[in-house]
């Protein structure tokens, strides 16, 4: 998903505030869901996020057109965990892996299998 960085999106300084790359990471996972006619939430069923390892390499700035890769590296029945970068250009500016588990009625529950396609590498 590709990205651009705006005002709000930075500090005083013109950096991108850190919590926003989360941000950015939340929204290109949603993003997968909406390209394949799917969205990520249902009355009673979604991902949360259960943890997560963040690695800010290198800041991006104001006005920078920015790239968030998704990769889907471990699948459990209920939970996934996924690598997401994010790149200007062809660099790495920050890096994350995520645990996401799947809730139904508010306990983890099985993937279906059009959310766990979803996430799936090609």
């Amino acid at each position: 998903m590709r990205i651009r960085v705006y005002y709000e999106d930075t500090d005083c300084g013109g950096v991108v505030y850190h919590s926003n790359y989360l941000n950015f990471c939340e929204r290109a996972r949603s993003e997968l869901f909406f390209q394949k006619g799917l969205s990520p939430h249902k009355t009673d069923e979604f991902f949360v996020v259960k943890s997560l390892e963040a690695d800010y390499i290198s800041p991006a700035v104001f006005g920078d057109e920015l790239f968030i890769e998704t990769t889907l590296i471990e699948k459990k029945s209920a939970s996934l965990v996924l690598k997401q970068d994010i790149l200007k250009g062809e660099k790495v500016l920050f890096s994350m892996k995520v645990k996401v588990a799947f809730l139904k009625n508010g306990k983890p529950s099985k993937i279906p299998n059009d959310m766990f396609e979803v996430f799936k590498n090609d």
